[in-house]
């Protein structure tokens, strides 16, 4: 692999580092533009059912099953998890073994003790590195950029596809790059990060594009927060989101369970996969940390954010027609009023956890709010993964979280998808670290506010939407 200063594009330009991963990973190009391109891991769960029962009927075998990895997270309860009361998630996680059983492949199933969200596990385990080509049957496959992967989500067939042939046909995306200046405040972290540059550019803003994060917060930004920023590129509509591996990505992945032997010599590899200087992308974005605020959302978007000291919008005073009736709908679902101040909306209850924030630094920074303090609302904590479950309450976190009032369950999906029995009932507002705040998300007729794990634990405290910077005072 070529160093960082004389790799180029193909067009004369120095390469990025999503042009290097692409590039590392062709087989073929046709004539219409589309790659096939070899994938380096492929993470399967209870869903990707269809694509086993797909390649069974054509008498096909998985074609690498020591690339391809099972991990049970997305229908599993969080409670009583070793009887299953329903039972279609009963079969479906029953199934997911039956397949990793029968085609040799790793599963992390509920009888693992390294259980958890695969975007969690994944990373956690080592078993995404630097440099690879990652796919899922899930949207946020986009989380495992974080290392300097590229990673994405893919539909049914192409589930199929990649057990059957370890391939996948791909267009290229163009590049963008979305650098954020200068330095966090206190109580702004990753979640902010996303959501303001969501809620600046759209759903759409990178609808085409693969975005590579860049700029001094980023780099300040440890891997777990790193990852929390690739998860919610799928939400801005980008193909997918990563971070140049660095220093911090290689002390993270060293001792990884499936981290590479000769961790060093990787390690040197690694470091060349930055993107070159003179690099030149299709889009550059930047934002100034200073403009950062807490941010939470207010309507059924995650572009409809806000900072917490703001106003909801009021539809009256937008002179786009089609932009005051869809703001109109959003406020009318979520049943808000225009011109209310966002920290006097109550809410009925709080969620901590999935993909996009259930590390122990998430538990951590929630932990910080919550000690020593009562929540006026119920709510759910489920951490990410099993061993982030154990860290946490090796760590005391889980006393803090119960001596709080709020639940401590098992690892899995949770409350953020809605289909695995934790509930947001018709008509209450929750308080979430997910990633969707779409109509019916956390169930039907659910009201989701998205907002980081430590605006959480401020919403618990405080009985509505709450700026957490007040009450991290003398604990930061």
């Amino acid at each position: 692999m070529g160093s960082g200063d004389c790799a180029h594009d193909g067009r004369g330009g120095v390469k990025t580092l999503f042009d290097r991963l692409w590039d590392d990973h062709v087989i073929v190009t046709r004539d219409d533009g589309a790659a096939l391109l070899w994938v380096d891991r492929h993470y399967v769960h209870e869903g990707s059912h269809h694509g086993f029962r797909a390649i069974s009927a054509r008498g096909s075998a998985v074609a690498q099953p020591a690339l391809t990895v099972g991990v049970a997270d997305h229908y599993v309860p969080t409670r009583e998890r070793q009887a299953i009361a329903d039972p279609d998630i009963a079969r479906m996680v029953a199934t997911l073994g039956d397949n990793a059983a029968a085609h040799g492949i790793r599963l992390f199933g509920l009888d693992n003790p390294a259980q958890g969200i695969v975007h969690v596990v994944g990373p956690e385990q080592g078993l995404t590195l630097p440099g690879m080509l990652v796919v899922c049957g899930d949207s946020h496959t986009s989380t495992h950029g974080a290392l300097g992967a590229y990673g994405f989500g893919i539909g049914a067939t192409e589930v199929a596809h990649v057990l059957a042939t370890q391939t996948i046909w791909q267009k290229k995306p163009a590049r963008m790059r979305i650098t954020f200046t200068g330095k966090a405040g206190p109580g702004v972290g990753a979640k902010d990060m996303a959501l303001a540059w969501i809620a600046r550019l759209g759903t759409d803003g990178a609808r085409g594009h693969a975005v590579e994060y860049a700029g001094d917060a980023v780099r300040a930004l440890g891997v777990a927060g790193r990852l929390t920023l690739c998860n919610l590129s799928i939400e801005g509509g980008a193909r997918c989101g990563m971070v140049a591996p660095d220093q911090v990505t290689f002390d993270w992945l060293r001792g990884r369970p499936f981290a590479p032997a000769d961790f060093d010599a990787a390690c040197e590899g690694w470091a060349q996969l930055a993107t070159g200087s003179d690099a030149v992308f299709d889009r550059e974005v930047t934002i100034d940390m200073a403009e950062v605020a807490p941010i939470v959302t207010w309507g059924t978007s995650p572009e409809d954010a806000l900072p917490i000291s703001a106003t909801l919008p009021d539809p009256a005073r937008e002179a786009d027609p089609a932009r005051a009736a869809r703001i109109a709908q959003a406020l009318d679902y979520m049943g808000l009023m225009p011109g209310r101040p966002l920290e006097s909306v109550m809410v009925d209850q709080v969620f901590i956890g999935s993909c996009t924030n259930a590390r122990i630094e998430d538990l951590r920074a929630a932990a910080a709010v919550l000690a020593g303090r009562q929540a006026r609302v119920p709510g759910m904590v489920s951490p990410g993964s099993s061993l982030v479950k154990a860290q946490a309450e090796a760590e005391g976190l889980d006393r803090i979280f119960i001596d709080a009032g709020l639940d401590w369950v098992g690892s899995g999906c949770s409350m953020c998808v809605g289909m695995n029995g934790d509930l947001v009932a018709p008509g209450k507002r929750c308080a979430s670290s997910t990633n969707r705040n779409f109509r019916g998300r956390q169930g039907p007729g659910a009201r989701t506010h998205l907002m980081s794990p430590a605006m959480v634990a401020a919403a618990a405290v405080m009985g509505h939407l709450a700026d957490v910077r007040p009450l991290l005072e003398g604990r930061l």
